[in-house]
């Protein structure tokens, strides 16, 4: 009996009954009030009535029953998930139902009245029994359901959900029926102890540890539920500490930029990872302008198996574009793309392509077979130290390959490109920052000599920086996460070294945002909110993981490597860049360069890196780019005038 009644609830959970078998029960009770309020006021009357009033009344009451049901739409809400205005609707539905009765009972019955006086009781009793039983039976149905729940259900986890606003109400109406946890109430922050009430749910206080550790160990819970992300932050150095000290649970809904294509969510609850506590609330964008500017377009992603790439590709694929090209050298990142692309969007047309920017036959392939009107550059070389000890392969992936596909976007007619570049093109102290400042001058200078006539095309060159990424691959996230599972260390290179971060799905959307806006030959920069210390971000993951510093794991200091900075640059302060539609999306102000000159240096380059002189090309690189001084690397002869001409 138990199995049968949880497969049941599983089905529902998972169907509704259709609506109009609601509008037809609906109909049914309606007309059943008028009956029973017809018969009980005849009876206590004593007045005879005929069959031909009560099928004329009948009729009535079930047309306009009909007819406010489908004005008000009372039938379409799920039962079960009612709320209080769903009563308003009820109501005006009763209400209609009411008038016409009043209209026919007063006007059509002129000489032939029903009960005389009783005319008017008989109208306000029918409208009141009809309300009643329609309120009561959403009602039962909702107790009902719960109380079925109740018994088929094994709650895991007792918790208790942070905060009284709407969003927190919201989360314990979506939980409610969850198999998985029980929400025991509320909880906040407060020195008064007032015992309140909210959605049937009790509102518990703390104001400091002791409370706190009450609170839990009488009511038995094991976790605290978050419903917004601020909310985290204003409680990282309090609850977050109470819950770590007593072994309790912190979890999070999660964000509208976890749920799929659908707008669902893979999970209502999961605990709270190191990126809900850094960085500042998210940038909005507007996605459905976003929307009209790529929508119907053929659009090429280099770099579409990458963190940056991927994730534009998905936002791509859900805006609707005609035509989806990811290009990529790498094969089983592009192949796990190509994978999740043909589950998640059956209805997109993508090619997945694999290929070199360094290739020029390979790239003009692509631009000749698909003309894609909008080109997201996202292909490079990032890591620093790796480019540090090979700069040639960072000037021809970076820059190179940065030039030829600018060219082959003129050569086509391609409306847009916008490169990705990094914050570390801002006053680079290493081969990979200078090689994207170096990039950057390129499609900068190609888009300025279109725009003054020099060169013919009509291709919009716009470049986007931005700092580190949570959770791209290979950065210092993943890293620690994979060296807390392993028991530590966890390497740090410097206990001052700061960084600046953002999730990768509002870095794609800000990029695409400045896509939209970019009128060409701009560097646009992101507010990056407040930096992060990169020792505490080690301490926070092995708290968060459940170990104790220095106990369970510790913290080592390998040293600076090369050509890594201790602090990275502002990218937007009054003094550097220009204002924007977008307050979080700033201009930067860089020097102009020329297209020729630029031409021959680059040309110089090409050799250069092919023939792999490494001094040569670090030495041409800072004479392009003099702000470009080493540190902490082997090409620092070259800042003080020394040429060793290495290879």
């Amino acid at each position: 009996m138990k199995k049968s009644l949880e497969k049941f609830l599983q089905y529902t959970s998972r169907n509704f009954f259709s609506c109009w078998l609601i509008l037809g029960v609906d109909t049914i009770i309606a007309s059943l009030c008028t009956l029973f309020t017809f018969v009980g006021i005849h009876y206590i009357t004593g007045i005879e009535w005929n069959a031909i009033q009560l099928i004329k009344v009948i009729a009535v009451a079930l047309l306009s029953s009909v007819v406010g049901d489908l004005i008000f739409n009372t039938f379409r809400n799920t039962i079960r998930y009612s709320e209080i205005k769903d009563l308003w609707r009820i109501t005006c539905s009763v209400l209609f139902k009411t008038a016409c009765m009043a209209v026919f009972v007063f006007f059509f019955f002129k000489g032939d009245k029903l009960f005389g006086s009783q005319n008017l009781v008989f109208v306000i009793s029918d409208g009141m029994l009809t309300l009643v039983t329609l309120i009561g039976l959403r009602v039962l149905v909702i107790v009902t359901y719960e109380s079925l729940i109740g018994i088929v259900r094994k709650t895991d986890t007792k918790i208790l959900i942070y905060g009284t606003d709407d969003k927190s109400v919201a989360l314990k109406t979506r939980l409610r029926n969850s198999s998985h946890y029980k929400i025991a109430g509320f909880c906040i922050y407060s020195p008064d102890h007032s015992r309140r009430i909210l959605v049937d749910s009790r509102v518990y206080s703390f104001s400091n540890k002791e409370n706190f550790d009450l609170l839990i160990t009488k009511h038995h819970i094991q976790g605290i539920l978050f419903a917004r992300n601020e909310s985290i932050k204003e409680e990282e150095n309090r609850l977050l500490e109470y819950c770590k000290s007593s072994g309790i649970k912190t979890m999070i809904a999660p964000s509208i930029s976890e749920a799929d294509t659908d707008g669902f969510f893979h999970q209502f609850v999961r605990p709270i990872r190191i990126e809900d506590l850094l960085g500042r609330e998210e940038i909005k964008i507007d996605m459905q302008e976003i929307a009209s500017e790529y929508c119907n377009k053929t659009i090429l992603v280099t770099g579409a198996a990458g963190s940056i790439g991927s994730e534009l590709c998905r936002q791509l694929a859900q805006i609707g574009v005609r035509k989806l090209i990811l290009f990529d050298s790498a094969e089983t990142p592009l192949h796990n793309v190509r994978l999740e692309f043909e589950k998640k969007y059956p209805n997109i047309d993508f090619v997945p392509v694999i290929g070199d920017v360094r290739v020029k036959q390979r790239i003009r392939m692509v631009f000749d077979l698909y003309h894609p009107q909008i080109v997201f550059h996202a292909a490079a070389y990032k890591h620093v130290p790796l480019m540090e000890e090979n700069p040639c392969e960072a000037v021809y992936v970076n820059v190179i390959g940065s030039r030829q596909i600018a060219e082959m976007a003129v050569e086509y007619e391609a409306e847009k490109m916008i490169m990705i570049s990094t914050d570390k093109a801002v006053n680079p102290t290493n081969v990979m920052g200078a090689s994207k400042r170096l990039a950057e001058i390129y499609v900068q200078s190609l888009g300025t000599a279109i725009k003054e006539g020099k060169v013919k095309g009509k291709t919009k060159f716009i470049t986007t920086r931005f700092g580190n990424v949570l959770g791209s691959n290979g950065s210092v996230i993943p890293r620690f996460k994979e060296q807390i599972e392993n028991g530590g260390p966890v390497t740090v290179t410097h206990p001052d070294i700061i960084r600046y971060f953002m999730t990768i799905p509002e870095a794609c959307r800000l990029v695409m945002e400045a896509g939209m806006m970019g009128q060409g030959n701009e560097i646009f920069v992101f507010e990056m909110g407040e930096p992060v210390k990169i020792v505490d971000l080690a301490v926070r993951m092995i708290e968060l993981a459940g170990y104790r510093l220095d106990e369970d794991i510790k913290i080592e200091f390998t040293g600076l490597r090369p050509g890594e900075k201790l602090y990275e640059e502002l990218l937007s302060t009054e003094e550097n860049t220009l204002p924007t539609s977008n307050k979080k999306i700033k201009i930067a102000k860089v020097r102009r360069y020329e297209y020729d000159d630029v031409l021959e240096a680059y040309a110089d380059f090409e050799n250069l890196a092919r023939n792999v002189e490494i001094m040569n090309t670090v030495a041409l690189m800072k004479r392009i780019v003099p702000e470009f001084i080493s540190k902490n690397s082997r090409f620092d002869v070259l800042d003080k005038g020394d040429s060793l001409g290495e290879k």
